[in-house]
């Protein structure tokens, strides 16, 4: 009795608000003022009326009255300290009443801490409908503290709560829909999908929607963080680390994916292959950093997880804990095997750049190399070109990488085990070619060759003193080339190691054109290989091999079709070992006279072949052989020129890459109206020839291809004509070009690096103003006619400031902004184009609109530094035309 004369309901307002105003100035005392305040609300709650009724309980309603005043003065403040105090003030003594009431006997049935909860909540929801938009964020600021610790609550205020949140989550605050996808996250799972109406979504598909396509990126990062990682979510949540917003990108590495992926086996692996690529490839530094984190976590769940198929560790893993385990174990996360390779080589690059240390823990051992599988080969290489990139040869003495002798016979056993395998291929093919066998065998050999593959890369790093290494390293090699069913991919790496180790390009081109010969000979046996053979001389005794000529002694209507084909088949390997050498091969085609039985037997004959994919090779082989012949360039220039006109796409995308090279390789003779070219070639039938295909083309690889090429030529200087720059310009903002990601890519890279790096492309850009503006009109009025105009569009009000800023004299790069006495400004002179347009009648009101809009973002006077002043021509010119403006219109 004493006790409760202690307390007086007309001091409960004072009370409340002294704690309040405590909690208010600092987090540490909360708890102090939460037991506090618990205490005045358990003494309230005593306080009853006699009578029954809502009245009943006088105490609860003068305290919840009092704390909803205390929190009404909290609502309308801007951000700051002490209302964010205040919200995390009430969801800790929200979290104590529900506690308490656990094992208070006030919560048998309706509960105090219940009614007080939906009093409180109640309340809230009435602000989450308020005008003033502080009060709609405070509101559900507080709510959301609530939900963590509200425990449970009926039916109908679940769904009260649930219906307000999503129609907060389409307020016009960002902040707001931020505020209200937390709320919502902390609902995912709590629905029951059958209660739900008919199309009616549930809480989590909403939340998909919004990281989508909320055009705030602050909503799309807190949706991002509170969304659970599940296989439902997973998908949606990778798509993020392509989002726009640089923060949500990160994010979606260290905040998401990082520390909520238990596994990275829970993704598929091209799922792995695509994160690691995109992070790893983010053209911004925090991203990047944030990807690696992610990655070398995946290398220490890597390194504590056990051998695939549980077999205990190989000897070769040392006493180091186990890292090159580790490692081979983090390669299999990636389809080594497959276009994957490339993503774990960058995966692997990225932890030795964050963790160089692990380098010194590699020991090659004789085992490691006698049991190679893709992804130890996959690491050693890598291993082996990183200490070469950093300039670490110790590490690989450390590491005990083989000699060049000891080295060359790894390759022979790689090369014999995948000779033997794909004669075992052979062998079932002919009976059972598609049963899982050989499924199986084919998925063998691609391991195999890539194993031989990456052996072929490591010898590139290898060093040649050793004479008997070097040896036995070319008749090895040399063997592999001249097998008529080596497969494609390894022929490049040969070529290299042959490019390494053989003295000169003569020999290089002696070699292969020998093998040719050995291929191409009617005789089935097998190619006698020379092991004895030095490459380090350059006068060697020809033998009577070589004196043979290219030149099939059996024309093809005398072979069977069984022959024919077969011949068909030699001929595209002898093309592809020919343009592997010729892609190599510096000096002249003068200087290596051998290469004219090549050019005259194998190529020519293949260019007039019409089997697409020979005369593809023929082409190319005989593009290659004109970058080092000027006069074969000369004339047969006019021939790639036809071939564009009519071959298929594939083939004409090979050739107009061929014709953009000798373009820029013989500049002067096609490009500088030289006299010595037939007039069909001169410099503007070709580039007129160009713009009208790129004009008329509809393939997006061919108009990439196009685009590429033209652009190289502009940024060279081989080209000045405004019409190509025009015509690029056109390009960029045509509606037929919008999903072509790669042209776009391009061209936004080139408009700035070409206007920013000379004055001369500035006046070039500005003199087309008027033209291009023009005809981006005509565009859009005649997609206004035909369909619903494309947001992804560029609008011609966003055309014209492009255009100004690729103008700007203030962005122009380094030593070329210096001023010189005959430089023009190209805002000055853009001024007086733009003038001149509006004395035109023709023009229509929206263009002349646009045009006095963008007079206003016109920089006559850049600084001093700039340069360029205005002369008094100029000015006269500026004056006389605005003055007299205004009689025009």
């Amino acid at each position: 009795m004493p006790a409760r004369s202690l307390f007086s309901i007309d001091e409960l307002a004072a009370t409340i608000a002294a704690r309040f105003d405590e909690a208010q100035k600092s987090l540490a005392n909360h708890r102090k003022n939460c037991v506090a305040l618990h205490k005045l609300h358990v003494q309230a709650s005593k306080v009853k009326n006699t009578g029954g009724g809502h009245d009943t309980f006088k105490g609860e309603l003068a305290f919840g009255d009092t704390f909803i005043e205390m929190l009404n003065r909290t609502l309308a403040m801007k951000k700051g300290a002490f209302a964010d105090r205040i919200v995390r003030f009430v969801g800790s003594y929200v979290k104590m009443v529900n506690d308490k009431g656990k094992s208070h006997c006030w919560s048998i049935g309706e509960t105090v801490a219940s009614r007080f909860v939906t009093r409180l909540l109640e309340w809230l929801f009435r602000g989450f409908k308020a005008k003033n938009k502080m009060v709609r964020q405070r509101s559900i600021q507080l709510a959301i503290e609530m939900m963590a610790n509200i425990g449970e609550i009926d039916e109908f205020t679940y769904n009260h709560l649930r219906d307000n949140l999503i129609e907060r989550l389409c307020d016009k605050e960002p902040l707001i829909r931020a505020h209200a996808a937390i709320g919502l996250s902390k609902l995912v799972g709590t629905e029951d999908p059958e209660e739900l109406g008919q199309g009616e979504k549930t809480c989590l598909d909403l939340l998909l929607e919004c990281v989508q396509y909320d055009t705030a990126a602050e909503v799309r990062r807190a949706v991002l963080i509170n969304l659970p990682v599940t296989p439902e979510t997973l998908s949606i949540i990778i798509t993020r680390i392509r989002d726009t917003d640089t923060l949500t990108r990160k994010l979606a590495y260290s905040s998401v994916l990082e520390p909520k992926l238990a596994h990275p086996r829970h993704l598929t692996i091209a799922q792995r292959e695509d994160i690691t690529k995109v992070g790893l490839g983010d053209r911004e530094a925090v991203v990047r950093v944030a990807a690696g984190k992610m990655i070398s976590k995946w290398l220490d769940i890597a390194m504590s997880e056990p051998d695939p198929q549980g077999q205990p560790p190989q000897t070769w893993v040392g006493d180091d804990g186990g890292i090159m385990k580790g490692f081979i174990n983090f390669l299999a996360f990636f389809d080594v095997v497959g276009p994957g390779e490339v993503v774990a080589v960058d995966a692997m690059l990225s932890v030795f750049t964050t963790r160089p240390a692990l380098l010194d823990a590699f020991v090659f051992n004789d085992d490691f190399w006698a049991d190679l599988t893709p992804e130890s080969a996959v690491l050693a290489r890598v291993f082996v070109d990183q200490c070469i990139e950093s300039k670490s040869e110790n590490r690989l003495e450390d590491a005990s990488i083989p000699v060049v002798t000891a080295f060359a016979f790894h390759i022979q056993e790689a090369y014999n085990a995948l000779l033997s395998l794909m004669q075992e291929m052979d062998f079932l093919n002919v009976g059972e070619p598609d049963n899982e066998e050989s499924e199986a065998r084919e998925e063998e050999l691609a391991k195999k060759e890539l194993i031989l593959g990456e052996l072929l890369r490591i010898a590139l790093k290898l060093d040649y003193m050793d004479e008997i290494g070097r040896r036995k390293v070319f008749s090895v090699v040399k063997d592999m080339l001249a097998h008529p069913h080596l497969p494609p991919g390894l022929i490049e790496y040969c070529l290299d190691v042959l490019s390494k180790i053989l003295p000169s390009e003569r020999e290089l081109i002696r070699i292969v054109v020998e093998i040719i010969i050995e291929l191409r000979d009617d005789d089935d046996a097998e190619p006698a290989i020379d092991d004895n053979f030095d490459g380090s001389r350059s006068d060697i005794t020809q033998s009577s091999r070589k004196e043979r000529s290219m030149r099939r002694t059996r024309d093809r209507q005398d072979m069977t079709a069984e022959e024919q084909q077969q011949s068909d088949l030699t001929d595209m390997r002898c093309l592809v070992l020919c343009i592997g050498m010729l892609e190599r091969v510096h000096g002249t085609f003068e200087d290596n006279s051998t290469l004219e039985g090549v050019l005259t037997d194998l190529i020519i004959p293949a260019v007039k072949r019409k089997e697409l994919a020979l005369r593809e090779k023929g082409l190319v082989a005989l593009g290659l052989c004109c970058l080092i012949a000027r006069n074969m360039a000369i004339n047969s220039f006019q021939l790639f020129l036809n071939q564009v006109q009519t071959a298929p796409e594939d083939l004409k995308l090979k050739v107009l890459q061929i014709v953009f090279d000798l373009l820029i390789m013989y500049d002067r003779d096609f490009l500088g109206r030289s006299e010595q070219i037939v007039s069909a070639s001169c410099s503007q039938q070709i580039i007129s020839f160009l713009i009208q295909t790129l004009d008329s083309e509809e393939s997006p690889a061919i108009q990439c291809v196009l685009c590429v090429g033209m652009c190289k030529l502009l940024l060279s200087g081989q080209v000045t004509e405004s019409k190509v720059l025009l015509s690029l310009v056109l390009t960029y903002i045509s509606p037929s070009t919008m999903d072509n990601a790669e042209l776009k890519q391009c061209l936004s890279y080139f408009f700035p690096v070409y206007c920013y790096s000379s004055r001369e492309n500035q006046n070039r850009m500005q003199s087309i103003f008027i033209d291009a503006f023009y005809l981006a009109t005509q565009m859009h009025e005649v997609l206004d006619n035909e369909q619903e105009e494309d947001p992804r569009l560029v609008s011609l009000h966003q055309f014209g400031l492009l255009m100004i800023d690729w103008t700007d004299m203030t962005k122009l790069a380094g030593k070329v902004a210096q001023p010189q006495p005959t430089d023009r400004n190209p805002h000055a002179d853009l001024a007086l184009n733009i003038l001149l347009a509006l004395y035109d009648s023709e023009r229509d009101d929206d263009t002349r609109k646009a045009f006095v809009q963008f007079l206003s973002h016109l920089q006559f006077f850049p600084s001093k530094e700039i340069g360029s002043r205005l002369d008094d021509r100029t000015i006269l010119k500026l004056h006389i035309l605005i003055l007299n403006l205004q009689d025009v219109s």
